[in-house]
């Protein structure tokens, strides 16, 4: 019996230049099953993307979705400061009900634990009424930023955990970790893997952490992180998202190219990890 062949999906970070309209037909150009759709910039200077009900762009969205075939399964971007940003995530639930996105994903600045917990707990509950888990994103550089410690967000809020290649390495979850057991024992709570690559050492500080985050990670394949053994952590259903922004990349390439770039790489990486899979079991 073969192995359902595990779902992959291009990440607006990877483009986070382009609009949904485009990165659905850009993705289904390049051969991905999904995308993930900012709903909601980060920075003041990302370009906002209206996907609210009844918008232009959410039309045109749903319009390329049904002519490719390529669905939206996850949406971001909230970080959880501590202050009340409830308005923020029920527009963004329903941003995300609208596209059939199954999860929000969050990342914590917040120091207080306990109010974080509650934050979590109330948009768990929220998303209910929209189809929608939230999903805690452990980033290197923020509050939350080990898999022990979204592991126990994840268990006293209901929610879910998304894993990043990279802050996996950053923060040194990587086989043979303490950290590495933790996130194989806990693998029901990951309903999504982020793919990248990039070099082993970490960048010296903050400012180093945040600039290679944000904008210039490496093709998986192409560094020094173990992506087949990561991939190997989890079923064939857990689907992967390749999330890989290189503006000096993309400005080469240009959009279309550097999505078959990375479609091709995380192809490369999933043939590694179950070729790895079949020599264990011989």
């Amino acid at each position: 019996m073969t192995a359902p062949r595990r779902q992959l999906g291009l990440a607006q970070l990877s483009l986070l230049n382009t609009a949904p309209p485009q990165l659905v037909a850009i993705a289904a150009e390049a051969g991905f099953d999904f995308i993930g759709a900012r709903v909601r910039p980060v920075t003041p200077g990302e370009r906002p993307y209206d996907l609210q009900p009844g918008s232009p762009m959410l039309r045109e969205t749903l319009a390329r979705m049904a002519d490719t075939g390529v669905t939206v399964r996850d949406i971001e971007f909230l970080l959880l400061d501590g202050t009340d940003q409830r308005d923020a995530w029920l527009a963004m639930m329903a941003a995300g009900q609208a596209l059939g996105a199954a999860s929000l994903t969050v990342a914590a600045s917040d120091p207080d634990p306990a109010r974080l917990a509650d934050t979590l707990a109330r948009m768990t509950e929220d998303g209910r009424n929209h189809g929608i888990v939230p999903t805690l994103e452990p980033i290197s550089y923020q509050t939350v930023n080990s898999v022990p410690a979204a592991v126990a967000l994840a268990r006293t809020s209901g929610c879910n955990i998304v894993v990043d290649a990279l802050h996996l390495n950053r923060f040194g979850a990587v086989p043979g970790s303490a950290q590495w057991a933790d996130l194989s024992a806990n693998r029901g709570l990951v309903p999504m893997l982020q793919l990248c690559d990039g070099p082993a050492p970490r960048p010296a500080d903050r400012a180093g952490l945040v600039a290679e985050s944000r904008s210039e990670r490496g093709v998986p394949g192409e560094g020094g992180f173990d992506l087949a053994a990561l991939v190997n952590v989890f079923p064939a259903d857990v689907p992967v998202s390749v999330e890989v922004p290189s503006d000096s990349t993309v400005a080469r390439l240009g959009e279309p190219g550097w999505a078959r770039t990375l479609k091709a790489a995380a192809d490369a990486v999933l043939q590694e990890a179950d070729n790895l899979l079949k020599a264990g079991t011989k």
